[in-house]
C-alpha cells in the first residue's frame, strides 16, 4: 500500500510540474517570415498567432493595420477550434484505454 501512495505522490508531483510547464508555454515565442521577408508572423508555445507584420508594398497603407489584426484574430480562432477538435479526437482514441482514477485528469497529459 505504501508504494502505491508513493507512486500517487510521484504522479501528482509530475502532473504539477507539467502544469507549470504548459503555463510558461506562453512566454516561449517564434518568428516565421515568408516571400522573403514580406510577411512576418510571431507565435507562442501555446501555438497562439501574437502578430503579423506585412511590408508596405503588398497593401494600401490605410488597410494594413487591420488586415494585421484580423489576420491574427482569425489565425487564432482557427488555432482554437483545430485544438477542441485535436483534444476530442485524443478523447475518442483513448476511451476506455486510460484507468478512470478519481481525482486524476490523465487526458490533460495530452494536451498541449
Amino acid at each position: 500500500m505504501f508504494d502505491m501512495m508513493k507512486m500517487m505522490g510521484q504522479i501528482k508531483e509530475v502532473q504539477g510540474k507539467v502544469k507549470q510547464a504548459q503555463e510558461n508555454l506562453v512566454h516561449i515565442t517564434a518568428e516565421g517570415e515568408a516571400g522573403a521577408g514580406m510577411v512576418k508572423a510571431k507565435v507562442n508555445g501555446k501555438k497562439q498567432l501574437i502578430s503579423v507584420e506585412i511590408d508596405d508594398s503588398l497593401v494600401n497603407e490605410n488597410d494594413k493595420e487591420m488586415i494585421q489584426d484580423l489576420t491574427v484574430a482569425a489565425v487564432n480562432k482557427a488555432m482554437e477550434e483545430v485544438d477542441v477538435l485535436a483534444k476530442e479526437e485524443m478523447r475518442k482514441a483513448t476511451d476506455g484505454a486510460l484507468p478512470n482514477i478519481p481525482g486524476m485528469d490523465l487526458g490533460n497529459m495530452f494536451n498541449g
